[in-house]
């Protein structure tokens, strides 16, 4: 594979030294609209990596991602977004001999689903020699999630690798659970994301990952789960519930914001997103978790994973609102 340069430009945002690097797989998205009788599809983008670094990014973050798109209209696509959301893909790699991936939502009375294109793509084939090693050094923290390690052997190879490198460097490790068991069986899940969640400094579970991966139902017994692992840092996911922030010294129900949501989609990158970009920028633990869950929940207040993704002035008018 080789680094690409976005049509008239840079391949990158600027190249210094960036808060966040991302690692995963990044894709194009349709989602059913409520228009045409639901045969009408909005365009958009998603990969949860991808939607992290452009949440982070949108609250101040210098944020770069690296992964591999295939030589295409699609890869050519989500360049032109992170050249506008100001993300660094000076490490996203072309590989000429495979495929952007794409996916579908549609919209039920059961809440969204997904229908992915993927296996084969361009990020599954990362190999640990791709890595940016540099850059994972230079960084100071290194997200990527259960989806980074369940597309391919090779792809976990790498984001363990990237984990090992940014430990040696002093470099926190973020990690969303992300849990999509078409990816791989629950018990190889459990196995994988255990070690990951061993290595990482802040851990984003969402509350029905975490529960299918150990069996436990309390959020509290989660989180006690996860510190046990090794995590420094966990903010569980609770959705409509809000969220349970918590360290070895202390620990925040975070109540949910007010929104009116029509699509969910996203929604958890968002809040990590948000808080990784906030714990960075000094906040502590309950304010950033705060803000994170009014960030996840204007988001959910539009259609797609991305374009719904608010921005710091918004999140903050939110917080300002209702200060509780």
């Amino acid at each position: 594979m080789v680094a690409s340069e976005a049509p008239g430009g840079p391949a990158a945002v600027g190249t210094g030294p960036v808060d966040i690097i991302a690692l995963g797989e990044p894709m194009v998205e349709f989602n059913q609209t409520g228009e045409g009788g639901g045969r009408l599809y909005l365009q958009g983008f998603g990969g949860d990596t991808s939607n992290f670094a452009i949440a982070a990014a949108r609250q101040g973050a210098r944020v770069a991602y690296a992964s591999a798109l295939g030589d295409d209209p699609y890869g050519v696509l989500l360049r032109r977004l992170w050249d506008e959301e100001g993300v660094c893909h000076a490490s996203v790699a072309t590989n000429p001999q495979a495929f952007t991936a794409i996916y579908f939502v549609t919209h039920d009375v059961e809440g969204h689903q997904f229908s992915f294109f993927r296996s084969g793509s361009a990020a599954s084939r990362m190999r640990p020699a791709d890595l940016p090693l540099a850059r994972i050094r230079a960084a100071q923290v290194l997200h990527l999630s259960g989806i980074s390690l369940a597309i391919s052997d090779s792809a976990a190879d790498t984001c363990f690798a990237a984990i090992d490198e940014a430990r040696a460097a002093g470099v926190r490790v973020s990690f969303d659970t992300n849990l999509r068991l078409k990816l791989w069986p629950v018990q190889r899940a459990r196995a994988v994301m255990g070690e990951a969640m061993a290595l990482c400094d802040i851990c984003l579970p969402s509350y029905e990952d975490i529960v299918a991966i150990t069996g436990l139902t309390e959020p509290d017994a989660l989180v006690d789960h996860c510190l046990r692992r090794g995590a420094k840092t966990v903010a569980l996911k609770l959705g409509e519930r809000g969220a349970l922030v918590a360290n070895a010294h202390e620990r925040h129900a975070i109540a949910p914001a007010p929104c009116t949501p029509v699509d969910a989609t996203g929604a958890g990158d968002t809040f990590g997103g948000a808080f990784v970009a906030r714990l960075i920028a000094g906040d502590g633990l309950a304010d950033a978790g705060r803000y994170a869950a009014a960030a996840a929940a204007l988001s959910t207040q539009g259609y797609g994973a991305v374009a719904p993704i608010p921005r710091a002035e918004a999140v903050r008018a939110v917080l300002q609102a209702d200060p509780s």
